[in-house]
């Protein structure tokens, strides 16, 4: 099957490298000539055969809208147009309908697996009419993971639902990953523990916590025992801050997806104006002893 890609960084190329692998015919264009196969976006579509397939994996935001409306004036009816980004599934009608207007089909996909997904597969959670998910099956069999279908490919539901799910998927994410942080850090101030990494790398067959992120830990505390060559900051990409609001919106408690988020914005404060208002409040009314910049 012939697909553009438009995207190469590393979830486009892996999705690329993947596909091709596959046996299936990809054209890549990316804003970044020396990764693009086509000198422009137009070029791309110029050398896709009707009914063209195009898969956007760019920055969720301005750069996939400007993708979306430039392809809408590009494409024809019936080509049929994929964003696997992290966009977020409230935009997914905006795409759906200036695509709709030029007879172009949608699809949302939501795609996890990161960087080793090339190697091992990606997850696909995919929204829109059934039948452009049926006319686009054997590219998404192509990138799952090997195996039955159901365990590396779902058809959500309606436009939006596709993006809807990685949300959540990926609020879950903030959520293990604080867990397992917190749990290495609790081992790591033990006057009892000796070998954290071992007590880690222990867990990872057998146990209920095991998992490919506590893999992934093990393997980065092989590569650097105390983690001393990284610095406790941490951004989110948007997806966290979306879980949370749409937990609020529909009124779920969520306190540990919510805690997690939290956990990230304070890691980018040296010195918290909230706790600086604390220690005066404890001054104030009890007291207490606290500590200056004089005496930091």
């Amino acid at each position: 099957m012939q697909l553009g890609m438009v995207g190469l960084g590393r979830m486009g190329a892996g999705l690329c490298d993947r596909l091709l692998a596959a046996g299936h015919d990809v054209i890549g264009y990316d804003v970044d000539p020396t990764r693009s196969q086509a000198a422009t976006l137009a070029d791309l579509v110029a050398r896709l055969a009707a009914p063209r397939h195009v898969w956007v994996m760019v920055p969720a935001g301005p750069a996939t809208r400007f993708t979306i409306d430039e392809l809408a004036a590009l494409l024809q009816p019936e080509d049929l147009v994929i964003d696997g980004g992290n966009t977020k599934w409230t935009d997914d009608q905006h795409h759906a309908s200036t695509l709709g207007a030029h007879g172009v089909r949608y699809l949302d996909c939501g795609v996890s697996g990161g960087v080793w997904g090339s190697q091992h597969g990606y997850a696909l959670m995919c929204g829109g009419d059934e039948t452009d998910v049926a006319r686009m099956l054997p590219v998404f069999d192509a990138l799952r993971p090997e195996g039955p279908r159901a365990l590396g490919f779902v058809h959500a539901g309606p436009v939006g639902a596709g993006h809807y799910a990685k949300m959540v998927h990926n609020g879950i994410e903030y959520g293990l990953m604080q867990a397992y942080a917190e749990g290495y850090e609790l081992l790591s101030a033990s006057p009892v523990v000796a070998d954290v990494p071992a007590v880690l790398r222990a867990w990872s067959r057998g146990t209920v916590v095991r998992s490919w992120l506590l893999d992934l830990l093990v393997r980065a505390l092989e590569d650097d025992p105390g983690l001393q060559g990284l610095v406790g900051y941490v951004e989110d990409s948007g997806e966290g801050r979306w879980t949370v609001e749409e937990a609020v919106a529909n009124a779920v408690p969520a306190p540990v997806l919510t805690a997690a988020l939290y956990a990230r914005f304070s890691s980018r404060q040296d010195d918290s104006p909230a706790m600086r208002a604390v220690a005066a409040l404890r001054e104030q009314f009890g007291g207490h002893a606290v500590t200056t910049r004089l005496e930091s």
